[in-house]
């Protein structure tokens, strides 16, 4: 018998494999979110209508198809991907880009936009989840209004062992999120294409005119309806956060390839259903099933949902992640799931709140349609700053024409972000209170603790004297020498650390090798190892070392010192024989305080509660001696 005869993998045949892989990964990561809305997005829409008419139908339809087309495939599609941090997205990533260059003033304005940003994706962190899963639930609703009163516990159920299962990592079930968000989307377009055979009159609705003439019709009404329609375009943040991971091609496949036409084809079968039975407006995504489809329906709804909120957890953790290394959160416990890929963490402390406030949003809420009000103000604040600093990024370098166009084009945009963000202002009361004040806390607390560490840093410089010249003052009178190498951990380089002084005011000694290290955080999301660190001889028997990281990179000092001691073999850095000093101040109030007494207070609560900077930076704490002192601030 003749062996069988092996094909070779053509190269063209492994990159197809490779593209349909990485937009496989982006359906099941990136549109997670986006792709549940139509479970409760139109409802949301029409729900305030006394009655559906075929007229209001078509004209929301309208409004929101070309709110889709304009804010989701044109602004961040096909312009803000363009705005890339060394291939990574997101608010923070896009606010490094804004400030490279800028006056301190610019800066200063930029940086407080940026971070009161992110601080309002916490808000849609804890939204997300609860409404998504509740949404889905409510479908039992329609199979027997007699499970009516399960809905809560189950949701409550579904969302606990979602972030139980967090620390587990989500390696294994993220193989699962793209076929599962595949199978979602075609159920979409399958649903809304067979209502949309029964009723094409609907697809009237992608003439413009139809919007055009209901917001003739209702001006006031229209512009509080993009407070509902907004729902339709959650998750489109998560397009330019999660570039990263899949790169700009995937993303802008997967959305035009499968999202966007199974989610237009979703809305208007629902708006088709509608306008044969307006008493659909109950519940039109459910509806549209066959009721032998109903339960199935159900099931793959609550499983797309928790895909979904998964994304937004997962999203959570990188946020912080990237607020803590560029200095406005303490640090936190970060813990990797994934020996493989870096973006796969888990940050406990972000965890259980979260899981705290969810769990609170659903007893409180209890239904998506309370809960719709509240979720619109987060997402739209978020899409105006982005807007803005793309202001500051998208037009640099262009000249002329071609940066009037740029500014032309992300003026229209601006405005739209506006009328969303301002339609929605007038929800506040209704529940548009709760991402604002979740927002207001966290900006208040970065924008606290970003000025504590620079106040700190302040007093350090100004009480602190340049290091070089006092190494080799003090090698020429050196105390009593042990063998060995001290570490002296500072945050400025050049000047000589606080530890340094008490160890020679209370121990008398000094070590036969001396390093200073001090890790920085670059303005990219990660640093490349050939530029890891810099390393200068200071003194016969000392060196300064800067570690640079990026802003998604978690340091660890152990594993650099090894490049270090490789590349510089006179250094003594043998584990055994190596000891870090590190500080740990206390913050006490200063005669003229340059910090008020409540965010003193909170200041001094963060970093009492900061993890340990030897976890922080993986330094083995048998190693480690800390010399405590006090700083008024």
């Amino acid at each position: 018998m003749s062996s069988p005869v092996q094909v070779p993998i053509s190269g063209n045949d492994h990159v197809a494999s490779s593209k349909a892989m990485l937009m496989l990964g982006a359906l099941g990561v990136v549109y997670g979110d986006i792709g549940t809305s139509p479970l409760y997005t139109l409802r949301a829409c029409l729900v305030g209508f006394a009655d559906v008419e075929p007229d209001h139908i078509l004209g929301v339809l309208s409004i929101l198809f070309w709110l889709l087309m304009l804010v989701v495939s044109f602004k961040y599609v096909m312009l803000v991907l363009r705005a890339d941090n060394r291939g990574e997205g997101g608010t923070l990533a896009l606010l490094e880009l804004a400030v490279r260059g800028r006056s301190e003033r610019s800066r200063w304005l930029l940086v407080v936009l940026g971070i009161f940003g992110a601080s309002l994706f916490y808000g849609d962190s804890m939204i997300t989840p609860a409404i998504s899963v509740l949404s889905a639930l409510e479908g039992i609703g329609v199979v027997s209004h007699t499970l009516d009163p399960w809905i809560v516990p189950l949701a409550l159920v579904v969302l606990i062992l979602l972030f139980v299962i967090q620390s587990k990592g989500t390696g294994a079930m993220g193989k699962l999120f793209g076929p599962i968000m595949a199978l979602w989307f075609t159920t979409l377009a399958i649903l809304g294409g067979w209502q949309i055979w029964q009723a094409p009159q609907v697809l009237q609705a992608l003439n413009p005119a139809w919007a055009l003439s209901f917001i003739d019709e209702f001006p006031l009404g229209s512009f509080l309806l993009l407070g509902a329609v907004v729902l339709a375009l959650t998750g489109a943040e998560a397009l330019y956060a999660d570039m990263g991971h899949f790169g700009r091609p995937a993303i802008r496949r997967a959305w035009f390839s499968m999202v966007l036409p199974a989610l237009v084809l979703c809305y208007f079968g629902q708006g088709a259903l509608l306008l044969r039975d307006p008493q659909a407006i109950r519940n039109p995504f459910f509806l549209m099933a066959p009721e032998w489809g109903l339960v199935p329906l159900v099931i793959l709804a609550t499983i797309a949902t928790v895909v979904a909120a998964q994304a937004v957890i997962s999203g959570a953790y990188s946020v912080t992640r990237q607020a803590v290394q560029l200095g406005f959160w303490p640090r936190m416990q970060i813990l990797h799931t994934s020996a493989v890929e870096k973006g796969q963490i888990y940050l406990p402390q972000v965890n259980a709140l979260l899981l705290v406030s969810v769990l609170i949003l659903v007893l409180v809420f209890q239904d998506s349609e309370n809960l719709a009000a509240a979720y619109g103000f987060a997402v739209t604040g978020t899409m105006l700053v982005t807007t803005v600093l793309a202001f500051a990024v998208l037009p640099r370098g262009a000249t002329g024409g071609k940066r009037v166009l740029w500014l032309a084009t992300l003026g229209v945009l601006l405005v739209v972000d506006i009328l969303l963000f301002g339609a929605n202002i007038f929800k506040i009361h209704e529940g548009g209170w709760l991402p604002l004040l979740v927002g207001a806390i966290v900006f208040s607390l970065m924008m606290t603790w970003r000025r504590g560490r620079q106040l700190l840093a302040q007093q350090q410089r100004r009480d602190q004297q340049p290091l070089k010249e006092f190494m080799v003052q003090l090698e020429e009178y050196p105390p009593a020498r042990v063998p060995g190498t001290a570490i002296f951990m500072t945050m400025s380089p050049g000047l000589v650390p606080a530890a340094l002084l008490h160890n020679l005011k209370h121990n008398k000694v000094l070590h036969e090798h001396v390093l200073f290290l001090t890790v920085a955080v670059a303005d990219v999301p990660y640093v490349s190892e050939h530029e890891r660190f810099k390393v200068e001889q200071i003194s016969a028997s000392c060196w300064q070392i800067v570690v640079d990281y990026g802003f998604k990179e978690d340091p660890n000092v152990p594993d650099v010192l090894r490049q270090v001691a490789e590349a510089y073999p006179e250094i003594d850095l043998e584990p055994m024989r190596t000891s870090y000093y590190l500080s740990r101040q206390t913050v006490v109030a200063a005669r003229k305080p340059a910090m008020w007494r409540w965010r003193r207070g909170v200041f001094a609560f963060m970093a009492r509660n900061a993890t340990r900077s030897t976890k922080f930076f993986k330094i083995p704490p048998n190693r480690v001696v800390e010399m405590g002192m006090q700083v008024e601030v």
